[in-house]
């Protein structure tokens, strides 16, 4: 069954004005819907724009988060930083994030560097009490360029020291698995994407981290995504975040008893 993208894009922002409105705040910053997940070309004239103004999109929520930091506390508990994947989980599920507290700070198509750059800006200063941080699909589908695992985890890492400096319980998820990228080629994603969860498992595993392990849930045994529970191969649907759903609330609650 084809998509009609101009209704589906209607409905998302229909969502997502009904997620700010029932906080009591309007909209600041453009909905993206959530197919929009590759960067702009590297090299292409909207890159080089980017790369001199916003790279790390800094001004995506900065007018929001003058609105959430004067919200009462029980309705900023925890901040979800990541990309698309992040993103669209509140166009898809608004009611999750505003009868809980959460905060979702995704943006389409980020990869690590960028989210370390507005940690402090799109996390710490919003005082939440806790942070789940889901982030490392665009670095394997090199959006920003050529994947570099080690990279990639000095990039967690830093963002995991950050969050303990300020007091922050911390909620490490896996990312869910891709057998292939819709708008980048890249060799072996399957394979980067298994060992970068492996690395994310263990790094909570010896500091005592909560876990929040997605990718069980949702592969296919082949890599994939599980049929249903994604909508091109990556991103999920409204019934890939129920299933995911289940392991956030444990892993929230747990990372603030």
């Amino acid at each position: 069954m084809g998509i009609d993208r101009r209704k589906l894009v209607c409905g998302v922002a229909a969502s997502v004005g009904a997620a700010s409105a029932a906080r009591g705040q309007q909209p600041t910053h453009r909905v993206i819907p959530p197919w929009e997940v590759q960067a702009a070309p590297i090299g292409s004239s909207e890159d080089e724009l980017r790369i001199h103004t916003d790279w790390a999109q800094l001004g995506q929520y900065r007018e929001d988060n003058l609105q959430v930091r004067a919200l009462p506390a029980a309705e900023r508990r925890v901040s979800f930083m990541g990309d698309s994947i992040t993103r669209a989980w509140r166009v898809f599920r608004p009611e999750f994030f505003t009868s809980s507290g959460f905060i979702d700070r995704g943006i389409s198509g980020q990869t690590t560097p960028q989210m370390l750059v507005r940690f402090r800006q799109d996390v710490i200063s919003l005082e939440p009490e806790a942070v789940h941080i889901m982030a490392g699909t665009n670095d394997v589908a090199e959006n920003t360029g050529p994947y570099d695992p080690p990279s990639t985890k000095n990039n967690l890492m830093s963002m995991v020291e950050l969050a303990r400096i300020h007091r922050l319980r911390i909620v490490l998820a896996t990312i869910p698995p891709a057998a292939a990228f819709p708008w980048r080629t890249v060799a072996e994603p399957v394979a980067k994407l298994r060992a970068l969860n492996e690395w994310i498992r263990e790094y909570a595993r010896i500091n005592r981290f909560v876990l929040a392990d997605y990718a069980p849930l949702l592969d296919d045994g082949a890599g994939g995504m599980k049929a249903g529970l994604a909508y091109d191969g990556v991103h999920p649907t409204s019934a890939g975040y129920l299933v995911m759903e289940q392991v956030t609330a444990r892993a929230i609650a747990e990372a603030l008893a």
